[in-house]
């Protein structure tokens, strides 16, 4: 049985002033190996539990562990671990590709000669090799999010967590970023996913779960969530069903 790369155990986050509690009490264990979706609408709770994996934000209540590193109390462990891609490009546009890299990943403390090659190597594979002296300000939106991904990558990272990786880009850079994601999690990888493209999760995906308002509504493998509901043939069909259709801003 594979082991946990990431626990999470009655996770609660309350943002200063707020109503409601964002996070109410989750609790999930991702396990080393797979790719895993967190699906749900606008402000269900997905990018603050993100937030959280990633250290920028503190819990309320309740633990979070990257391979039995607590989070709150061993940041600088669980981090070495993760690669994080957020849903707004972390990029500065007035550098080029190949400056952002460099930057990043001096960050991380990659010897100069090993970080050059792999800056290579990622261009490469992005094809992104002919414009890595190109300001990124006068990328596509496709660019910039594989120069994000690639951003997330340069230290050899053994989780993954992507939010919304294929926004608003075009289907080749999005088929070429899901292929890339698969070969990376055969390689040994484990992924976290979100995303609005529910037919791209339940292709993608090995376990999936759906939140709302701050909660765990259903979980299970792609096949297991669709078996579950007889009356419907796809997930976007049964998110509906679960979540509503009521429009989320």
């Amino acid at each position: 049985m594979s082991a946990a790369a990431i626990s999470i155990e009655n996770l609660v986050h309350r943002y200063k002033d707020a109503e409601q509690a964002a996070v109410k009490s989750i609790s999930l264990e991702i396990k080393e190996g797979e790719i895993f979706g967190l699906l749900g609408p606008n402000g269900a709770g997905k990018t603050t539990t993100i937030s959280i994996l990633s250290g920028l934000l503190k819990p309320t209540q309740g633990k979070v562990s990257i391979h039995s590193f607590d989070v709150a109390q061993q940041s600088y462990e669980s981090k070495k671990l993760i690669g994080v891609v957020p849903q707004e490009i972390a990029l500065y546009p007035t550098l080029t590709a190949k400056e952002n890299l460099d930057f990043f990943g001096s960050m991380y403390g990659i010897t100069k000669s090993s970080l050059k090659e792999k800056i290579n190597h990622y261009l490469k594979i992005f094809g992104l090799e002919n414009t890595g002296n190109k300001r990124v300000e006068q990328f596509s939106g496709g660019m910039k999010r594989r120069l994000n991904l690639i951003a997330s990558l340069l230290h050899d990272p053994k989780i993954l967590i992507l939010d919304e990786p294929t926004a608003s880009v075009d289907v080749q850079s999005r088929n070429m970023i899901i292929e890339f994601l698969r070969n990376l999690n055969r390689n040994g990888t484990t992924i976290l996913y979100t995303s609005h493209y529910l037919e791209e999760a339940e292709n993608l995906c090995t376990e999936i779960a759906i939140i709302d308002d701050g909660k765990i509504i259903i979980q299970g493998s792609p096949q297991e969530i669709i078996g579950s509901q007889p009356d419907f043939d796809n997930l976007e069909n049964i998110f509906l069903k679960i979540t509503g259709k009521k429009l989320r801003d």
